[in-house]
This record gives C-alpha cells, sequence and structure tokens, in this order.
C-alpha cells in the first residue's frame, strides 16, 4: 500500500506500537521501536512491505532527532529488530534466484568446492595463480575490489580465542548503536552460522539471494587457469559480499587459518588488528615452532596500521614485535579484563580464559570507535578505559554468545517424564557441557570450565527454551526457568563423550583435560568415544537428513581413543580383549547397568572396559543416555562433550530434533 498524500490522512493522536523502523546508515542510530505520533511527508518503510509517504522527516544520526521531530523511542534489541525484517525479506529479489534455489541445492554446490578431502591435506588447487592473487581476481569478477575498501574492519587472528574475541567486539560496537557483520568459522550446524548481521545469523532467504548471485558470476568466469575457490575462500567472498551489501558500520572478520596467506588477507587498509593467544595447532600448515606460527598471525598487520596482542611466550611475542616494527605499526599488549570492571555483570561467554579475550575485544573496539570518529561523539572526552567501562561497552560483553564454546544446554527431549500428570522425580536429568576444545592448551581451559560448572559456580546470564532444549549461553551454570526442582536426591555423574580429528595427538589432549578436572576434584565416572557425524567433504544444514547408522563403520580409531583412555586411567598396558564388532542397537553395546555398576577402579570385567566404551555412532549414544536418565530418576548425568568443534556441533544438531 502506497499513500501518496498524506493530507488526506486524518491525525494520528495515538502512538502506534507496531510501527518499527531499521534504518540502514553509517550513523550511530540504534534500533528501537518508534512510537508516532504524527506523520510528516516522507517514505518510512515498514516490515510489512507498505510504504507511507509522509514529508519532512529529516535524515537523522541519532535518536535525539527523532525526540525533537515529535517522536518517542524506546529501546528494542537490534536482534530482535533484523529477525522481524528478515520476516518479510525483499519479495521483489526473489525472481531473480536461480529455479536451483533452495537451500539443499546451495550445500550441494558447496560441498563441490571442498578441494581436501582430510583434514592436513595441503594439496595446492589447481591453476597458474596463487592463492591471494586468485582471490583479488575473483573480488573484480564479483565487483568488490573497490568496495571492500568502503568497509571499516577489525581483522583478527590468533590460536585460541580468535571466534571469541571477534563476539565480544560484535557484541560491544552493536551495543554501542552501530550495524554490525561478523564472519567467523567454523560453523557447528549451519554454515549461516558463519555470516552474523546485527548479531544473528543471516536469513535464508538473504543467504540463497547472495549465494547464487556470487555463485554464478564465479562459474561464468571458470578457466583452466582460474578454477572456482576452494570453500574457504569461496565463504570469505560472501561474507564480503554480505557486508557490502548489507551496508554495515563494521565487519569484525576472523582469519580462518594462519593469517599470512589466509583468504581474509586481501584486506588492505583494516582498521585495527588483534592477535589472540598463541600455541601448536596447524603445525602441518604454519610450522613446527611457535615462532613460525607467531610469523604466519602477525602476516595481517598492515603499515601503519594499529595493532593489539594478548600476552605471548617469549618466542611468539619477540616475531610479532619484530613484523610489527618493519611495517611501522603502532603495537599494545593488552592485559586480560579486570571483572571489577563489569560492575557485577558476568561475561557473556563462560571460562576464566575469557577475561583475556574480552580484553583484547574492548582494545580493539575502543580503537575503532577513536579510528572512525565516533568515540567522542558516544563518550566524550572519556578515554581512560583503565577506571571504567562504558555501560555499551559492559552491556555487549555480558550478552555476546557463541554456540559450541563452553556452552551448556539441558537436554528437555524427556518432557513427558517431566509433565504435570507425572511425578516430578520420574526421571533423571541430562545436561550437556559442549566445547569445542581441540589443542593442549584449549583442554586445559576446557577442563577448568567444566569442573567449575559441574559444582554451580558458573551463573548463567540469560537461558533460552529452542525447541527441545534448554540453552544457557552466559556462564553457563544451568537454570531450570520456572520448574523448580530438588537437587539433593540427585545422583551426579560426569560422562565423557569424546572425538577427535586423526590429526590431533589424543595422548596429549586426553591426559591434558583428565589431570586438569581431577586438579579440581572432578573425575570422570565413564568416557565413550563415538564417531562424529559430519563429514569433511559436505556442507550440511540443520535441516540435512542425519545420516543412517552404518553397520560398516570403520571405528578402528575409537578404539585406539579407549586403549589410550583405559592406559591413562590404569597407568599401565591393558590388553582387555574387547568385541569390535559394531552392535547398531543401543541396550545391545552397552546394558544399562555400565553407567550405575560399581566397578572398584574401573578395572576391566568379563572382557570388557568398565570405564569406557565404543558406541558406533552419536544418535546411538544420545538415544542410550537419554533411556538411561528415563530408567534411573536418581541420576543426574553430566555429559561433558569435546575434543572437535564437528563433534560438539551434531550434538547440538540432534538436541534441537
Amino acid at each position: 500500500m502506497r499513500i501518496s498524500n498524506s493530507r488526506t490522512m486524518p491525525p494520528l493522536t495515538s502512538s502506534l506500537d507496531a510501527v518499527l523502523m531499521n534504518v540502514y546508515t553509517n550513523t550511530l542510530l540504534k534500533c528501537e521501536r518508534i512510537e508516532v505520533s504524527h506523520f510528516h511527508d516522507r517514505s518510512v518503510r515498514l516490515f510489512t512491505n507498505k510504504t507511507w509517504r509522509s514529508n519532512n522527516v529529516p535524515a537523522f544520526r541519532g535518536t535525539s532527532h527523532l525526540n525533537r521531530c515529535g517522536y518517542i523511542s524506546t529501546k528494542i534489541s537490534s536482534q530482535v529488530m533484523e529477525q522481524m525484517q528478515s520476516n518479510v525479506f525483499v519479495k521483489e529479489y526473489s525472481e531473480d534466484l536461480p529455479g536451483t534455489s533452495s537451500y539443499e541445492s546451495a550445500m550441494e554446490a558447496l560441498s563441490s568446492l571442498i578441494t581436501r578431502k582430510k583434514r592436513g591435506d595441503r594439496s595446492s588447487v589447481g591453476g597458474k595463480y596463487g592463492k591471494l592473487e586468485r582471490m583479488l581476481i575473483y573480488l573484480k569478477i564479483l565487483g568488490l575490489e573497490e568496495k571492500i575498501g568502503g568497509l571499516k574492519i577489525i581483522h583478527v587472528a590468533g590460536t585460541k580465542g580468535k571466534g571469541s574475541t571477534c563476539t565480544f567486539c560484535e557484541a560491544i560496537l552493536r551495543e554501542c548503536g552501530f550495524r554490525t557483520g561478523l564472519f567467523t568459522s567454523p560453523h557447528l550446524i549451519d554454515v549461516r552460522e558463519r555470516f552474523r548481521i546485527n548479531g544473528l545469523d543471516i536469513t535464508e532467504d538473504k543467504f540463497l539471494l547472495y549465494f547464487w548471485n556470487c555463485w554464478n558470476q564465479l562459474e561464468e568466469k571458470v578457466t583452466k587457469d582460474l578454477p572456482m575457490p576452494p570453500l574457504f575462500q569461496f565463504l570469505t567472498l560472501l561474507a564480503l559480499k554480505i557486508f557490502v551489501c548489507e551496508q554495515v558500520d563494521v565487519a569484525i572478520i576472523e582469519v580462518g587459518l594462519g593469517g599470512k596467506r589466509d583468504s581474509t588477507n586481501v584486506i588492505k587498509e583494516p582498521i585495527v588488528c588483534g592477535i589472540t593467544s598463541l600455541g601448536m595447532d596447524h603445525v602441518e600448515a604454519l610450522g613446527n615452532t611457535l615462532g613460525q606460527i607467531a610469523s604466519h598471525k602477525a602476516g595481517i598487520f598492515k603499515p601503519h596500521i594499529p595493532a593489539f596482542v594478548v600476552a605471548q611466550l617469549s618466542e611468539a611475542m619477540d616475531v610479532i614485535q619484530e613484523v610489527a616494527r618493519g611495517l611501522v605499526v603502532p603495537l599494545e599488549v593488552v592485559a586480560p579484563l579486570d571483572c571489577e570492571k563489569m560492575d557485577g555483570l558476568k561475561l557473556g561467554l563462560s571460562g576464566d580464559h575469557q577475561f583475556i579475550n574480552a580484553g583484547l575485544a574492548v582494545s580493539l573496539s575502543k580503537c575503532w570507535l577513536q579510528r572512525t570518529g565516533n568515540w567522542e561523539k558516544l563518550f566524550g572526552k572519556q578515554d581512560n578505559l583503565e577506571s571504567d567501562l562504558p555501560a555499551a561497552f559492559r552491556r555487549g560483553l555480558s550478552t555476546a554468545h557463541l554456540s559450541g564454546r563452553a556452552q551448556i544446554v539441558y537436554d528437555t527431549s524427556l518432557k513427558s517424564c517431566n509433565s504435570s500428570e507425572v511425578s516430578d522425580s520420574s526421571c533423571g536429568d541430562l545436561i550437556f557441557y559442549l566445547d569445542g576444545a581441540h589443542s593442549p592448551e584449549s583442554m586445559e581451559v576446557c577442563g577448568r570450565w567444566f569442573s567449575s560448572a559441574v559444582k554451580g559456580n558458573w551463573k548463567a546470564s540469560s537461558c533460552f527454551t529452542v525447541e527441545n532444549m534448554v540453552q544457557v549461553w552466559g556462564n553457563g551454570h544451568l537454570q531450570y526457568g520456572t520448574e523448580k526442582r530438588d537437587k539433593s536426591y540427585k545422583i551426579s555423574k560426569q560422562i565423557l563423550l569424546f572425538n577427535c580429528m586423526e590429526v590431533r595427538d589424543p595422548q596429549v589432549l586426553l591426559p591434558k583435560l583428565v589431570s586438569m578436572c581431577a586438579s579440581s576434584g572432578t573425575h570422570f565416572s565413564k568416557a565413550l568415544f563415538v564417531p562424529s557425524m559430519s563429514t569433511y567433504n559436505k556442507v550440511t544444514s540443520a535441516a540435512s537428513v542425519i545420516p543412517a547408522d552404518n553397520c560398516s563403520r570403520d571405528l578402528s580409531w575409537q578404539f585406539n581413543l579407549q586403549r589410550l583412555w583405559e592406559k591413562m586411567i590404569h597407568d599401565t598396558e591393558v590388553n582387555t580383549v574387547i568385541d569390535t564388532e559394531p552392535k547398531m542397537d543401543a541396550a545391545k553395546i552397552l546394558p544399562y547397568e555400565f553407567l550405575y555398576e560399581d566397578v572398584s577402579h574401573c578395572s576391566p570385567v568379563e572382557n570388557h572396559f568398565a570405564c569406557s566404551a565404543v558406541i558406533p555412532s552419536l544418535p546411538l549414544a544420545i538415544d542410550w543416555l537419554r533411556d538411561c536418565v528415563k530408567r534411573n530418576p536418581s541420576v543426574r548425568i553430566q555429559v561433558l562433550v569435546t575434543g572437535s568443534l564437528h563433534l560438539v556441533g551434531d550434538v547440538l544438531k540432534l538436541l534441537k530434533r
């Protein structure tokens, strides 16, 4: 509907709470609910795809202009705004999508870009161009070569914590009123998680629009010397396309691997760069020493562009400082955030290590605001973050969320056990503690967090019900919402659900985890080893069909993990003969008594390990755990899922169903 002359409209004396505006602007305007006392004659687009013509509504830089024009604003979550807008996304563009525009078709197309079929495969892509040279050609094909220069980018590299740091930055700057774009990797359930606009995953409609636009343009230009980009290169190009088209005020971009030769390093002039904690990871690509790894990470530095880094071992810091000196980069080493500055609020991401990432995010965000000329507009002459944090910074730090990192999920799939018609004690509790730790350092951090979480030392900042599970973002001690449960009669058992890629060293990972937990007084009753559902050579979505259980699945890696576990627990080589023939019935794999049996020191008995088990599929493992709590109302099973982000993502996908 279009009203061409507002003078024919009767005056609107009552406020219109339903009117919601989303202003795309490189200004300080926050997404808010606008209560309008009267319309003038200027075009105002509503979320109903109707346009009202009105007059004299000024272009504005903040809500103060609205107030002077008779508008009353009430803050509303920018995430809610973005979600509401997505429900009526630009129908006029839908006819431009190709016939094969279904989401699963896009996933199949993405899967065809996976050139390396297993982790650690460093084979080169065909053609005569190097990676970054190809990226520049792709940008030119997509018409982005000049446009990305207009993006005001925060670029972050590191081994541990770069996703968390980027997430903190995004939340801080969104709370400051800016339209944010966030590109992170990997995704856990759906590839759209990698692209956030204003704190929300990009909608499916928008994803398809931008995806096929990029795909078709690139496909038309494919030659022998210029093949289609590999998966991560394509996703990087797609992120830049999305951020340019969505007119974000700030783009926060996480490096994929390394830095110097990473696909994201086509960014020529970021506003600021950051490096998180470094450790020994991806050594097959980055080198076998911390110094070599640091050289790759510092490869994102650009001449004269400020950079911030958290404290590192001297071997790494020396290299970072040397690179910075060579490029005349102003480099600052950032201390962890002082928790006192949060004024009683908790960080939105769990774990003591997050104060390191939060400190870096605060420095990056402040530098971005200063270099874009927005700091004084927002905070005046206040310049000392040593003594106080702006309220917007505290809100951002306390509301940031990132799936699969120190995340707690309460499984409510057994709600029939807890219905009002059945006794509250008719089944036990099943709680998943998910952390995608996969390096020695992150395993220690994971163990420390899990031990604190199961003891109730973490308090959740928020808790959401999502389909058949309850998620706890924030510093994750479980909240039951309106349910009131007496925990005193529940017997807690800590279970490890583990898998890792074969390029990892479980002989290092598992002892780090167990030692840290044990030093905090937490001991695993049992360990379950399972293969991941995800495959390295296929991109799936949240709606993708879960693969059927495969009796012929190779479980040799899982049995190897089990033997390492038993050897570690008993501190001696274990020679128990076990049946390695997969059984696709959970009850046949493990009797339910396995969870509860009291076996002294978990010694092997009757030709089976009493401390651990291999279950041939993840769905079977989840079913078995659920059956255990159904059968025993007095048990609280606390399952730590770790070792692989693929495993964590697969568990989340199953729980959401």
